[in-house]
């Protein structure tokens, strides 16, 4: 499932198509791409056309484009959902569910295609409201206006993404502190910090030294910092790369492929050798996934 950085290289890519550009039609070729759209606030199509995107936000994996209405449109690509800039007339995409027609005022027009082979994720028209603490609702490259303050009722319950700048690490560490789970579960739990999958926790887990199960409780403070810094290292390096691409599922909106798989320490590595020690690196069953990691660098404590 894509992560923090995927979902940003996506928002980051398609904002300079979509911001100020009015929805001049819209095509629903897959009626399940529509499950998270409240219908009670009419057809999905009547509210985004003719209408004008204000920009291209990100909290943690969700991403959504204020709409001129006040409400916004929000995207989740699920599994395997990608969202793709086309030209015009260009041959239609393997699994094309939704296409946005968009008429910008320097780009000319522009299709959005959103794509998903296993039809998990999905677009929706949702209703905006102001933001608990009052700062703006997640990152957009764009200053702020009115619709920065503003978060989509579908994305209010998650927390804050380690690399906000309204993120705050002395809340999140108390929060950890009095969490009896394991620290995989806590860093996985998107009500208490966004944007972290399993292959971006267990590359921050490895880079701490500590083991998936773990109680986060039972971390020292210091241990607590340690490993919140190598979150935020991890995601930015592979913000940088362009994400993790294991296959055609994973890419940018140019169909593009990153990087940070070449990168990565444990996941995907079982068999061989530890970066660190040289102990064979294991993978292990870990809720209805897999962990992976080093049983010599990251013994339970």
């Amino acid at each position: 499932m894509p992560e923090l950085p995927e979902v940003e290289v996506v928002r980051a890519g398609v904002e300079p198509a979509v911001t100020g550009a009015v929805i001049a039609g819209v095509e629903v070729f897959e009626d399940r791409s529509l499950r998270r759209h409240d219908r009670a606030l009419g057809p999905f199509g009547e509210l985004l056309q003719g209408h004008r995107v204000l920009a291209a936000v990100r909290r943690g994996k969700f991403l959504w484009l204020p709409l001129d209405t006040g409400r916004a449109l929000v995207v989740h690509l699920g599994m395997s959902g990608q969202v793709l800039l086309r030209s015009p007339g260009t041959d239609a995409d393997a699994q094309l569910r939704i296409r946005l027609a968009l008429d910008h005022p320097d780009h000319g027009e522009i299709w959005l295609n959103f794509v998903d082979q296993r039809i998990f994720g999905s677009m929706a028209v949702d209703t905006m409201a102001p933001t608990r603490d009052g700062l703006p609702a997640g990152f957009s490259g764009r200053a702020g206006g009115a619709w920065s303050g503003l978060i989509p009722s579908q994305v209010a319950h998650i927390a804050r993404d380690p690399l906000d700048v309204s993120f705050s690490a002395s809340s999140f560490l108390a929060a950890l502190a009095r969490k009896k789970t394991g620290i995989k579960r806590a860093l996985l739990d998107q009500t208490l910090i966004s944007g972290i999958g399993n292959i971006y926790a267990d590359e921050a887990l490895f880079a701490a030294r500590l083991h998936y199960e773990q109680p986060a409780a039972s971390l020292s403070p210091a241990k607590a910092r340690v490993l919140l810094a190598a979150v935020r290292s991890i995601l930015n390096r592979a913000l940088a790369e362009g994400g993790t691409s294991f296959d055609a599922q994973y890419v940018n909106v140019n169909g593009q492929s990153g990087y940070f798989s070449h990168s990565l320490s444990v996941y995907g590595r079982q068999g061989k050798p530890c970066p660190v020690c040289g102990t064979p690196l294991v993978r292990e069953q870990f809720m209805n996934r897999s962990s992976h990691l080093c049983p010599r660098c990251q013994r339970l404590r």
